[in-house]
């Protein structure tokens, strides 16, 4: 849809997220397929922060750090599925102007503050192994509640100029964005003149916070690597490679995909290999980070153990 401007130029006002054009057969397929996987994503997170927040045991800096990751991950799947999956059922797939570009804000928000929390992630890790006897002084859970707000507020402030920028760009038409997200790339590629300044500073932004990032998780696992090497049990080697192991799995999977998506030059990337890319570091892996963090945690598992009996006694005492 368009409206006329003041000086007369047709202006968008609603663009159309193609997502994934295929059948009506195959889009209710997907719409199946991608419903249980939101499901599922938001119970295995879910019981994740309900077990920290529950057991007392847990409220310790690394337990507070994973329940608030794993509501990051809540909240990044809710910037782009329900839209996906509304999308599926839709004849005509549109997204209003306003709507699009706040989708575009949260979910670049979320994704810059999963880039500052795994980091944090990884140096509240070197503490603990490489500094064990200064570790409780140093990380409180005081401190470390203020360096998770610090994350989530600063990520939020990164992007308001880029995009206030794009949006002051004339948009004529055409409106269609290839892709089941708005993402920078195709929302300029609509614009009705080139903006490479505007473009530039986007890509020199995401790849800053990735790469200084990326950098300072491998810095932090290089250290612990070093310190653990030198552990004389293989019991305690054995412990803490299992400590270090499910986050280093979710940083691969998380920075591989992403580094792909916006550092690797796109212009040669189909627009097919930029949504599956999207797709796995948007909601696969806030699919399978439960998996990885409960299954090779004992004391997340007895909690969960804990919270299961928990609901199943108050269940109970309720029916009588």
């Amino acid at each position: 849809m368009k409206t006329m401007n003041m000086s007369g130029i047709n202006t968008v006002t609603e663009f159309i997220l193609l997502s994934f054009p295929c059948s009506r057969e195959v889009q209710l397929l997907l719409f199946m397929l991608f419903s249980v996987s939101y499901i599922l994503t938001l119970v295995g997170n879910g019981a994740i922060v309900c077990a920290v927040k529950l057991d007392r045991r847990l409220h310790t800096p690394m337990y507070i750090l994973l329940a608030n990751f794993s509501f990051l991950e809540i909240c990044y799947i809710n910037t782009t599925v329900p839209n996906m999956l509304r999308n599926f059922l839709s004849e005509t797939k549109t997204i209003s102007f306003p709507a699009c570009f706040l989708q575009f804000y949260f979910f670049f928000s979320m994704g810059i503050t999963e880039t500052f929390l795994l980091p944090l992630m990884a140096f509240d890790r070197y503490l603990a192994i490489c500094r064990p006897l200064h570790y409780p002084t140093i990380m409180s859970s005081h401190l470390c509640i203020k360096l998770v707000a610090l994350c989530w507020v600063t990520a939020f402030l990164c992007y308001p100029v880029p995009i206030y920028f794009i949006t002051q760009l004339p948009f004529c038409g055409p409106n269609t964005i290839d892709h089941f997200v708005c993402d920078p790339g195709p929302l300029l590629a609509l614009s009705c003149i080139p903006a490479p300044g505007i473009e530039l500073s986007c890509s020199i932004l995401s790849s800053l916070i990735i790469f200084i990032t990326f950098f300072f998780i491998l810095w932090s696992y290089i250290l612990v690597l070093r310190a653990v090497l030198h552990v004389p049990s293989a019991a305690g080697r054995r412990k803490a490679f299992s400590t270090c192991g499910s986050h280093l799995a979710v940083v691969s999977l998380f920075y591989g995909t992403l580094m792909i998506m916006y550092i690797s030059p796109t212009s040669g990337n189909p627009s097919g290999i930029q949504k599956i890319v999207t797709l796995f570091y948007s909601s696969v892996t806030p699919l399978v980070n439960p998996l990885i963090y409960s299954l090779r945690n004992r004391d997340i598992k007895a909690a969960l153990r804990k919270f299961q009996v928990c609901t199943k006694i108050s269940q109970n005492s309720k029916s009588l």
